[in-house]
């Protein structure tokens, strides 16, 4: 059913054109906070202006961090340490914002104070207990004021009486990160990882950026990581990479429909989604790698079935990409969809049957045929999902849609459609 909140996007024909991407969100969070425990003063360039990174911002500055908000750079007073200046009875809400809620509460469940972290209701159901026991593991004082490993979270700050934890590694890799980014700042951490990781990507990135931030990190695979408790040291200023993610919706439209150049994101990005652009080769796509953009052209585009593990974002692009694919697209692996925003796989499958095309999925996969289809208009839902609503978006290369919700991309991307009507011809 139409809202007055809603969208309406006539058919797009074609794409041309070149895309400047916002900064990513994980490195733009993670670095806010690196900033924020180093010592000295950092400046960071092309931070993401969105919801997730505001909640980020305002939390350090209820926590007494001095930052300096300018168009498209950040200056951090670094504090060279953890949170413990007279900080008593801090309540931190946090929105929907995974990169800030996992990470604030490993670091700070280290520092000084008394901590309450919230968010919204859809927060209160991101499961945070494989973290959170953990962090209890070394003796940390942490309480779950509604459900048992769920927010809200109330925090006693105190130091850790061990600097050896394990970890579950199969339901958010955000659990990993959290520790990793809190180890240099606790008297250094060991973490040894139970089972199968999760979003290995998202790991590695983190591992680089607390290296770029002075950390002394050995690793054995994914397995167990050992960080040395030697602090953070500002690098003096950081560039935050173009979102590799909110970049595959571009991606996408160019091989379905013609050609465009994605700026911010290259050869060297530490970000895994940019494998993404692999993906869309394999399925048939003309794709160009540059030092600091690719260039994706259409091409006769083939259906695949494909495991996703590695970039559970970007591969709900792929979703849409099968009204346009020879054959079925088949996404496996992916179970932390459900655990996300919104469950993805039950909001997928729910807006795409809409199309009248078939749809299968289970508990960790997704097959699209749309070999049959029907010719009508679509209404979508978002879910309150900033990737439904760009993923949906999408469709309006095969006919007229309707997005309800569509604000909801300020999460991470508050310019999208901006963006898709500048290439949209």
């Amino acid at each position: 059913m139409k809202s007055a909140n809603s969208l309406a996007l006539k058919k797009i024909n074609s794409i041309e054109g070149q895309v400047i991407l916002p900064g990513s969100k994980s490195l733009s969070n993670r670095a806010l906070l690196l900033s924020a425990l180093a010592k000295g003063r950092t400046r960071l360039l092309n931070v993401l202006k969105s919801d997730d990174t505001a909640r980020m911002v305002e939390a350090l500055q209820k926590l007494h961090v001095r930052l300096s908000l300018n168009a498209s750079t950040v200056d951090v007073e670094g504090l060279g340490r953890c949170f413990d200046e007279g900080l008593n009875q801090v309540e931190l809400d946090l929105g929907n914002a995974g990169t800030a809620m996992r990470p604030l509460a490993a670091t700070l469940a280290v520092s000084k104070g008394q901590f309450k972290l919230t968010g919204e209701s859809r927060m209160m159901e991101r499961p945070i207990g494989p973290l959170t026991e953990a962090l209890k593991s070394l003796g940390l004082k942490i309480e779950y004021l509604n459900n048992d490993g769920y927010p809200p979270l109330f925090i006693r700050g105190s130091k850790p009486l061990k600097h050896e934890v394990s970890i579950d590694g199969s339901l958010s890799s955000q659990f990993i990160s959290s520790l990793l980014m809190t180890a240099p700042v606790c008297g250094g951490l060991k973490i040894k990882v139970d089972g199968d990781l999760i979003s290995k990507p998202y790991v590695d990135l983190t591992v680089a950026l607390i290296e770029k931030f002075g950390a002394v990190v050995k690793r054995r695979g994914y397995n167990e990581f050992e960080v040395e408790g030697t602090g953070y040291t500002s690098p003096e200023s950081y560039v935050i990479e173009g979102d590799a993610s909110g970049a595959s919706y571009f991606a996408a439209a160019a091989a379905i429909a013609g050609k465009v150049e994605i700026h911010g994101v290259g050869e060297d990005s530490l970000q895994g989604d940019v494998k993404f652009f692999d993906v869309l080769s394999k399925m048939g796509a003309k794709v160009k790698k540059q030092e600091h953009s690719v260039i994706i052209e259409k091409g006769r585009l083939r259906g695949i079935e494909i495991d996703l593990n590695s970039m559970p974002d970007a591969a709900m692009t792929l979703v849409p990409m099968a009204l346009f694919t020879k054959g079925p697209v088949t996404i496996t692996n992916i179970g932390s969809w459900r655990i996300k925003e919104t469950d993805r796989i039950e909001a997928l499958a729910c807006e795409m049957r809409k199309l009248g095309v078939i749809v299968q999925s289970g508990h960790d996969y997704i097959s699209i045929d749309a070999s049959t289809r029907n010719k009508e208009t679509p209404v979508f839902n978002t879910y309150n999902d900033h990737r439904m609503a760009m993923c949906m978006s999408l469709i309006a290369l095969d006919r007229d849609i309707v997005i309800n919700n569509p604000e909801c991309t300020s999460k991470t991307f508050p310019g999208y459609f901006k963006v898709l009507a500048s290439v949209s011809r």
